[in-house]
């Protein structure tokens, strides 16, 4: 059971992981303003460059899920170093890339290590607290995480116009700075079983031919292939495994928890969301003249509203209760696309502003929202996995969002891609309706 430490403990825990989760994102988030220059620096087209994010998301999505189940059996301290070592070598690695294949690869491992904190974060505040104290904790964890990863473009922008973009690359290596400072507040226990390797492996391979899929509308036909086969030979392959070891990668209990699933499947359309402006805005404000820095600029009013949403998230989740909570960041997230949609499509600097806030809006309460539904779910033994599973599916939908602009905005433009993707929302409310019909059970 969790246990409630003083308010000041939370806070401190709390702003520290997601100041690490922050830098975390900023992998993609800094990234994401380097993407023209990349592009053109490498000898790429713009909606190749987008692979740097797409492939660095699926591997934070794919692998986050292992961490969690690592931490079942070792506790959190050894997978979190594993994971902020892995994360700063492949960032420095991205920085020294001499092509592009090896900056995808460098930040493929990037995305590895980065995997670690979302899912061992949130696992640490279950664990460490409950009630009202844990609610604000969340909230505090994703404000921080937004706030610090809406000033990556800003950051990197300053970064590029001084250094280039290499300089933008390694920017995550100061996560290293931060883990001696959580070290005291992680735990060292697990259960001491095995994981299971061929399932996490299966996994994924399923969620990568995902992301294949949608993006190969500009790659062409071998990635749309390459996406259905993984799809067809890996979903079944997945599911069988499930059956066979039902206390494996994905447990049985687990998988069959309505909660845990409808949950992640909803929330996920906040991430998908938020990458997906993270690629459009610099995109479609760089090719119309803007300079880095100045799209970072434009973001920075999200970071401190990052800051500000956990005042109203943590209360939220507690009094109507961590499912509405997630229909209302997915509401919040459709007017986010739709008006992006309109500011890419007329190139409205103010319009795009407005749809970064929203969506920062969203991802503060949904994310927050979801990891207090998955573990209010299921039992303390399973936690981890749950939340690294319920957090797969989460960045799974970040991926896809980068995904829908990189392969879709070059054929039908960027403005159409957000109009399309401002569906997903919609589809992710469709998945709670039962829920919501219940009534909150507060804590």
């Amino acid at each position: 059971m969790p246990t409630d430490h003083s308010r000041d403990d939370s806070r401190r825990v709390s702003l520290l992981l997601g100041l690490l989760f922050g830098l975390a994102g900023m992998g993609s988030s800094s990234a994401a303003i380097a993407l023209p220059l990349i592009g053109s620096d490498l000898d790429v087209s713009a909606g190749t460059a987008t692979w740097t994010i797409s492939l660095y998301t699926l591997m934070l999505a794919v692998t986050t899920a292992v961490y969690g189940r690592f931490s079942d059996l070792v506790g959190i301290r050894i997978p979190l170093l594993v994971g902020v070592s892995l994360m700063t070598t492949g960032a420095v690695l991205a920085a020294a890339a001499p092509t592009f294949e090896t900056l995808v690869l460098a930040r493929m491992l990037q995305g590895a290590g980065a995997a670690a904190v979302p899912t061992l974060g949130v696992a640490v505040l279950n664990g460490r607290y409950s009630g009202a104290v844990r609610g604000l904790a969340l909230g505090r964890l994703a404000g921080m995480a937004a706030a610090i990863s809406c000033l990556g473009p800003l950051l990197g922008g300053v970064l590029e116009e001084a250094l280039g973009w290499r300089a933008v690359m390694a920017l995550p290596v100061l996560g290293l700075l931060v883990l001696p400072v959580l070290w005291p507040a992680l735990t060292r226990e697990g259960s001491g079983a095995r994981l299971d390797l061929l399932g996490a492996l299966l996994v994924a391979f399923t969620a990568a031919g995902v992301v294949l899929v949608v993006q190969s509308p500009s790659t062409g036909f071998v990635v749309l292939a390459a996406g259905v086969l993984l799809l067809v030979l890996g979903t079944p392959a997945t599911i069988a495994r499930v059956r066979r070891r039902p206390h494996g990668f994905l447990p049985m209990s687990v998988v069959r928890n309505g909660t845990v699933v409808r949950s992640a499947v909803a929330a996920a359309a906040v991430p998908a969301s938020w990458f997906a402006l993270l690629v459009a805005v610099p995109g479609v404000l760089v090719a119309h003249g803007w300079e880095p820095w100045q799209v970072g600029l434009l973001l920075v009013p999200s970071a401190a509203l990052a800051l500000v949403v956990p005042r109203v998230a943590g209360p939220l989740i507690t009094s109507a209760g961590p499912t509405r909570a997630i229909a209302v960041a997915g509401g919040v997230a459709t007017v986010a696309l739709v008006i992006a949609s309109v500011g890419a499509t007329t190139v409205s600097a103010p319009l795009l502003g407005v749809g970064v806030l929203l969506v920062t809006v969203a991802f503060g309460l949904g994310q927050p929202a979801m990891t207090a539904a998955v573990a209010d779910a299921v039992d303390a033994d399973v936690r981890g996995v749950a939340l690294g599973v319920a957090t797969l599916v989460f960045l799974v939908g970040g991926s896809v969002g980068s995904a829908v602009v990189g392969g879709l905005g070059e054929p039908i433009g960027v403005g159409w891609s957000l109009a399309v993707l401002a569906a997903l929302p919609l589809l992710g409310l469709a998945t709670i309706t039962a829920e919501l019909r219940r009534p909150a059970v507060l804590d």
